[in-house]
């Protein structure tokens, strides 16, 4: 099979190198890809809004399937075109991509369809949100209704907080539509699956960190790390997820006739009352994408082409066992200002520690060099029998690093490592 997969960051890189070790594979190509990814395929010179030029590179490579990697490209309608032009394509059609391109949407679809989420109001103005916000208190949960590249969001625990996040979104757009909701309390945990229309086939569970610094602390960023699977969503949990969460869903969405087909990330908070749905997304996380990646035991090019061929019923998966992490290193300063352009030495030995593999994300080959030229830049992964040892292994591995201007987290899997040492002692 020839393959095209689009995108250009860490989870891309992820993808490549899973779909790069298919037999099945002949040709991958990536747009626009990273210099990782040019190491496992050909990256090419594509920007992903070019619906029209993706597709007429589909046509003239007679590709046989295209990989959507991020969003943005789902809810404008990619898989629309690519389909309209009889071209299988893994990721949802437009109308179904809503999930995540509109939070009030997604709030509709868990009604209907009696998902357990937090209670909300939606609004168009600072004039009704503040009424609102008069009405429920703090804390709250301020929620941009479309895409921001994960800047949409803000959990506010006072009303000034909240009014503050208010007055930033509405100063930039008047008639902006916001979600405001209960903030949910528990272990936030991600859950993924393969879902093709009422088909649904468990992707496995990781659990990220969203602050920039150890702790907890500090802003929030596109995310420092992940470890999968989650030890605190036991297959107890999971089990009532897909029938309560997931399923319903599903069904929600052929019922409205637009089927989903794709992977379908849910964000759900672990609460005393089960789990709950936070939020969707229509692609894999990143860094989770990463760590899934490595515990993935199945040859991942099928699992891809089956859902869009609609056949996912006909499939299983399997998974390594043990656990995966994935520490991401940043450029000091991120998510604010950073430097570009800083020489990033010592990868070789990274990329030759036992059990290791290492995935770029915002880097730039200049002749030998590899140089740093994001905010997330590379994404240090471990496998391992338990999180403890692919914890101890990443970090080993980042120690070999020779790059002044970069920073990460040294906490990584900690919650997870407490969650896992807690069930081997029952």
């Amino acid at each position: 099979m020839k393959v095209l997969l689009i995108g250009g960051g860490g989870r891309e890189h992820a993808l490549a190198y899973a779909l790069h070790a298919s037999p099945a594979l002949t040709t991958l190509f990536i747009a626009p890809g990273n210099p990782g990814t040019a190491k496992l395929g050909q990256n090419i010179a594509l920007q992903m809004e070019d619906r029209p030029g993706i597709v007429a590179f589909c046509k003239k490579e007679a590709v046989d399937l295209v990989v959507v990697g991020p969003e943005a490209p789902l809810v404008a309608g990619l898989a629309d075109a690519l389909e309209s032009a009889g071209i299988r394509v893994f990721g949802p059609k437009k109308a179904a991509a809503q999930l995540e391109g509109s939070k009030d949407f997604t709030k509709s679809v868990a009604i209907a369809a009696g998902v357990p989420t937090a209670r909300y109001a939606t609004v168009t103005s600072l004039e009704a949100a503040k009424a609102h916000l008069a009405k429920v208190g703090a804390p709250i949960v301020v929620k941009y209704d479309g895409l921001m590249a994960g800047k949409g969001v803000t959990v506010a625990e006072t009303l000034a907080e909240a009014e503050a996040a208010l007055h930033a979104l509405y100063a930039n757009e008047p008639l902006a539509k916001v979600v405001l909701e209960e903030r949910l309390v528990g272990e936030e945990i991600s859950f993924f699956c393969l879902v093709d229309g009422e088909t649904v086939l468990p992707f496995g569970s990781a659990q990220d960190h969203k602050r920039a610094y150890d702790g907890d602390l500090g802003p929030n960023t596109g995310g420092m790390g992940a470890y999968a699977p989650a030890p605190a969503f036991t297959p107890a949990l999971e089990a009532m997820a897909l029938a309560r969460i997931i399923r319903p869903t599903a069904r929600e969405m052929v019922r409205r006739g637009a089927p989903y087909r794709g992977i379908l990330f849910a964000g759900l908070m672990l609460t005393v009352e089960g789990p709950k749905l936070i939020e969707y997304n229509c692609r894999f996380g990143d860094p989770e994408c990463q760590v899934l990646m490595l515990r993935l035991k199945s040859d991942l090019l099928p699992l891809l082409d089956a859902v869009a061929r609609g056949a996912l019923h006909q499939t299983d998966i399997k998974f390594h066992h043990g656990s995966a992490i994935g520490v991401v290193m940043a450029s000091k300063g991120y998510p604010g200002s950073y430097e570009k352009g800083s020489i990033i030495r010592g990868l070789a030995a990274v990329e030759a520690t036992e059990g290791v593999t290492m995935f770029h994300a915002g880097t730039r080959q200049a002749g030998a060099e590899i140089l740093a030229e994001g905010g997330r830049v590379l994404t240090v992964c471990a496998r391992g029998d338990t999180l403890r040892i692919a914890q101890a292994r990443a970090y080993a591995a980042i120690e070999k690093l020779d790059w002044p201007q970069g920073f990460c987290r040294s906490d990584i899997g900690a919650r997870g490592v407490m969650h896992e040492s807690a069930l081997e002692n029952i």
